[in-house]
């Protein structure tokens, strides 16, 4: 199913809600940002696309003063409450469950991936073959992370309720475990781990079945309060620029780069590392966010039939201002409207 398609099916809002940051809001900082200027960063991806373009890519124009080592929404949302974190890239669910408990979180930047992502994989023994055969089953669920938006745009494609399963709760760096250990019948898995999953289990009867729902969008969002700074305003917008061109080159470059980060750095084989490529999207940044918003909204939608949270305006979540600064880093293949 199409994304356009999953967006009527969800019931999503229209696009005419009010902007969070109508025209005559305070534009925003240009420039490079003052000597001295750091952000603590949550975005391993960039970090090594960095490292493997060298030269291919213009440096940032501020200090890292650390790569944080945390990908998953929960600890992402956890090291912006310790204020330990400053930026991070997730899917569009940690910024709605961030919403949702009450921290004060922006979005600046949005990547669209319009092919699904994930794989769910099966626990050893289990008879699942398809998602119609969901019912009954135990289905690991975190519903801050893309990976629970996942789960319930499935079941609802499926035709299946969700008090028709078991979700079972659990963070995305714990799916694995739950597998193994029987916990769960079925988990939603990223690329590598899904392979490495297969590879160690399918001889006892484990099984991949690639999702057909898509987790359209890749954020870069903030607490809000970073955003009082000019200087660090001039640092994100640096960051979006070099996010974005990273991607862009990993996509032009992917020998080298599925070299570098599936063979070198994750350690799958060659073989396994073109296979998981042939899922991988080509670098999509939108120059206007309406499309965006709809899809944040329709996961609220869904987390909100769900009895998760309370419904909320997606147009919250977006910082408005920043919509042209990634589209803006890349050449015009790579934009989208």
């Amino acid at each position: 199913m199409t994304a356009a398609a999953l967006l009527a099916a969800t019931g999503c809002a229209s696009a005419s809600t009010p902007k969070a940051h109508a025209a005559g809001d305070e534009p925003l900082a240009t420039g490079a940002p003052a000597e001295g200027t750091s952000l603590r960063i949550a975005g391993r991806t960039t970090q090594l696309q960095l490292e493997a373009a060298g030269d291919d890519l213009d440096p940032l124009e501020f200090t890292v003063d650390e790569w944080v080592n945390a990908t998953g929404g929960p600890e992402v949302i956890q090291a912006f409450r310790a204020d330990a974190l400053d930026l991070a890239v997730n899917a569009v669910l940690p910024p709605i469950q961030a919403h949702a408990i009450g921290f004060d979180a922006t979005i600046v930047a949005v990547l669209e991936r319009p092919e699904p992502s994930y794989v769910f994989a099966t626990a050893p023994g289990s008879d699942i073959d398809g998602f119609d055969d969901l019912r009954g089953a135990k289905i690991a669920f975190s519903q801050g992370q893309s990976q629970g938006d996942t789960v319930l745009r499935t079941l609802k494609a499926a035709g299946i309720e969700n008090s028709e399963v078991e979700l079972v709760e659990l963070p995305s760096s714990q799916f694995l475990t739950a597998l193994q250990s029987g916990q769960v019948d079925i988990a939603p898995l990223s690329e590598p781990g899904v392979t490495k999953y297969i590879d160690q289990y399918a001889q006892d009867g484990a099984v991949a079945i690639p999702s057909e729902q898509p987790d359209l969008l890749s954020v870069l969002w903030v607490p809000t309060d970073v955003l009082a700074d000019d200087d660090n305003v001039r640092a994100v917008r640096d960051y979006i620029r070099v996010w974005a061109q990273g991607q862009v080159w990993a996509w032009e470059h992917a020998d080298a780069w599925k070299q570098f980060y599936y063979v070198d750095t994750e350690g799958v084989t060659a073989a396994d590392a073109d296979r998981i490529w042939e899922r991988a999207n080509k670098p999509a940044f939108p120059t206007d966010w309406d499309r965006a918003v709809e899809w944040a909204q329709s996961s609220i939608e869904l987390l909100d039939e769900g009895d998760f949270i309370e419904p909320f305006d997606a147009e919250v979540l977006f910082d408005r201002r920043f919509e042209g600064d990634a589209a803006a880093a890349v050449s015009d293949e790579y934009r989208v409207s």
